[in-house]
């Protein structure tokens, strides 16, 4: 290990203000375009003048995106280590990443087609819908799913382009992705006329578009030689490695998503108005994930090079720098939201009763980014540092946390008591990590 004054480790470079947000900005304006996807495929099919088609896209599109999610973890594990392999200057074992993930990618999705049949029917059993709508939406799922490979393929480029500091190309991808969509969904269903299939259609070329145009930006790790490479490609130990961090941070991400689907279900106990105004409130956490998501993507790279490099200095200077900016952040969300907060609701909401039951609960999602940094800044410096099986552990014992405050809570205070439970989560996931911080400096000492 080198001395810990240093002011960088050989092959990291130095770690500034000016490095981070040009990791940052192009994640934060990457998640930017896609909310715009949804509302264009809505009102493209909008044109055609019947509900029918608006409902089947927007669940079969929601259907796919449950099954999709769960592979989230394919981009976080990739990320974290890529980027110690590049603080190590190991190359090679970037490639390897990168190509076990797009492995796992296409083996995922070949599954899905085979299985197709049973997971639409799982799907409409748990989410019946009307007849004309459920058979619409059986012709959207049957030809977006032979997009699964390159949709997961996606969170693996993605991953690795992350981890090696390349996020305009990851902007760059996204822009592609959605911009070919948008065109091909104008043309294949105003032009050509062929409804729910012509959205699909759409979906589906610009996936496998996006994945070929993400593995041109990958090209360095996909030269022959990492290819033929078949001893480290198949190494028995950093596959273990690699199962063992996917696996954990999937737990998590199922812990969590578990967290926020209860929250939305005793939303509803709370009768339809204060159901609805949660679900305009929700999108200003949503809006927040978006624009502070970038400072989190910059500790998971610059983390995990300064692992990868056993630079303890790195590690620091790393976190300070991208939590110090998340933390600005979060302080500048906090502040629009409880200034301009009333006007988004408006603008959200048309119901008078809906305005004023989000309004009495705006302040907590005005105080939400600042509760919440401290966790998902520590989320990305736990990735970059793989330490996945402390922040799977450090999410368990939040969930029964939040299940206990949800006890207390909620029959007390209804749903200041539910939205208080959820910040009550939030400071859990922080405080449980920053106590198992220190684990971070030792994988780089």
């Amino acid at each position: 290990m080198r001395p810990a004054d240093s002011l960088s480790a050989p092959g990291i470079g130095r770690i500034t203000n000016a490095r981070v947000l040009k990791i940052a900005l192009p994640i934060v304006l990457s998640n930017a375009t896609i909310p715009i996807l949804g509302a264009v495929d809505t009102a493209v099919v909008g044109q055609m003048g019947q509900a029918a088609p608006i409902g089947a896209v927007g669940m079969g599109a929601v259907i796919l995106a449950s099954i999709y999610w769960v592979f989230g973890f394919l981009r976080m594990g990739t990320s974290g280590l890529v980027a110690q392999a590049k603080g190590a200057g190991d190359d090679a074992e970037s490639a390897a990443v990168l190509l076990r993930a797009l492995l796992i990618a296409g083996a995922a999705g070949l599954t899905f087609i085979l299985l197709q049949a049973a997971l639409f029917r799982a799907a409409f059993h748990i989410a019946p819908a009307s007849p004309e709508v459920e058979d619409l939406a059986r012709q959207y799922l049957s030809i977006r799913i032979w997009g699964a490979p390159a949709t997961i393929g996606i969170y693996a480029v993605t991953g690795w382009l992350i981890a090696v500091e390349r996020t305009q190309s990851v902007f760059l991808q996204q822009v592609a992705i959605n911009g070919l969509n948008v065109v091909l969904s104008f043309w294949f269903v105003l032009g050509l006329g062929w409804g729910v299939p012509g959205v699909a259609f759409a979906t589906l070329i610009a996936e496998w578009a996006g994945l070929a145009l993400g593995l041109w930006l990958c090209r360095p790790a996909l030269a022959p030689r990492h290819i033929a490479d078949l001893a480290r490609l198949f190494d028995v130990s950093r596959l273990k490695e690699m199962a063992r961090v996917n696996t954990d941070i999937m737990i998590r991400s199922v812990a969590l998503q578990v967290c926020f689907t209860t929250f939305v279900f005793l939303g509803a106990g709370e009768g339809d108005v204060t159901l609805a105004a949660n679900q305009v409130l929700l999108q200003f956490l949503e809006i927040t994930a978006y624009a502070l998501d970038g400072f989190a993507f910059a500790a998971e790279t610059l983390v995990g090079q300064a692992v990868g490099a056993r630079s303890l200095a790195d590690l620091r200077r790393a976190a300070i720098l991208t939590s110090g900016w998340g933390v600005a952040g979060s302080v500048a969300l906090a502040t629009a939201f409880w200034v301009g907060g009333p006007a988004i609701i408006n603008v959200m909401a048309t119901d008078p009763a809906v305005q004023a039951d989000a309004r009495l609960y705006l302040p907590w999602v005005a105080i939400g980014p600042m509760i919440g940094i401290a966790s998902w800044m520590f989320d990305g410096i736990f990735i970059g540092a793989t330490l996945t099986r402390e922040m799977r552990n450090a999410m368990l014992l939040s969930s029964a946390i939040y299940a206990l405050a949800l006890v207390i809570l909620l029959p007390r205070f209804g749903n200041h008591g539910l939205w208080a439970a959820l910040m009550v989560l939030n400071t859990a996931r922080g405080l449980t990590m920053a106590w198992l911080y220190h684990k971070a400096e030792a994988k780089a000492a």
